[in-house]
């Protein structure tokens, strides 16, 4: 269920899943009163996320949410939701709720399962992920202490606490299993290095977190690719 759009540049990739996105969201919002879409963090959806705010949708009624995050203050400089704020929610897309992760006085855990009420039960209108060259997809990183139960798309989790020698903080991840509540996935990465490390995953290199993604049936992934 995996298609692969590539294209000759990173700007035209970006609008093109931007694009997507924009369709997905409002074809929920036909159908719903509400919206709900998962996006990623780090530095390769700047420019989709740049694209898409300026799409016309009743952002009013939509819910941005995140893929995994840092256990950071949204001040700091690695928060994803600090990212999306200053990328996503400008222009019209200003108007957008973005659900914070991060919140003072609680542990991760205890903000793990308090975020288990706050994303609907209906699902996504879509999800965007990355990847890294380690295969890891939202914060399931290979060496995660919990990436087992992360992957197991029977999950009924929306996020788990990732602890990883990959990062300095203390992560929250979505689980393969919530963002399989999706209308659609999205995999947006660029370069040849990641299209290489997808291909052996999409092959069944199961070293891979991401091939976990890539061989369900449930939900249909799209890779948008550029050098």
């Amino acid at each position: 269920m995996t298609k692969v759009f590539k294209f000759d540049d990173r700007d035209a990739a970006s609008a093109a899943a931007a694009a997507c996105m924009a369709g997905l969201v409002g074809s929920r919002l036909s159908r719903e009163h509400q919206a709900t879409f998962v996006v990623s963090g780090g530095t390769t959806p700047a420019r989709c996320f740049d694209s898409l705010s300026g799409y016309s949708l009743d952002w009013t009624l939509v819910q941005v949410a995140l893929s995994d995050e840092r256990w950071v203050p949204e001040d700091h400089a690695d928060s994803n939701v600090r990212m999306i704020r200053e990328t996503l929610l400008q222009d019209d897309a200003a108007a957008a709720r973005v659900l914070s992760i991060f919140q003072d006085g609680l542990s991760v855990d205890e903000r793990c399962d308090a975020l288990q009420s706050e994303l609907p039960a209906a699902g996504f209108a879509c999800a965007m992920v990355g990847m890294g060259t380690d295969g890891h997809f939202a914060s399931l990183f290979p060496d995660a202490d919990s990436l087992q139960a992360g992957l197991d798309p029977d999950n009924s989790r929306f996020y788990m606490p990732i602890r990883t020698n990959a990062s300095p903080h203390p992560r929250i991840s979505m689980t393969l299993g919530a963002l399989l509540k999706s209308d659609e996935i999205l995999l947006l990465m660029f370069g040849t290095e990641k299209l290489s490390v997808f291909e052996k995953a999409q092959a069944g290199d199961k070293s891979y977190p991401i091939a976990a993604l890539l061989k369900q049936q449930t939900v249909p992934v799209n890779l948008y690719w550029a050098p």
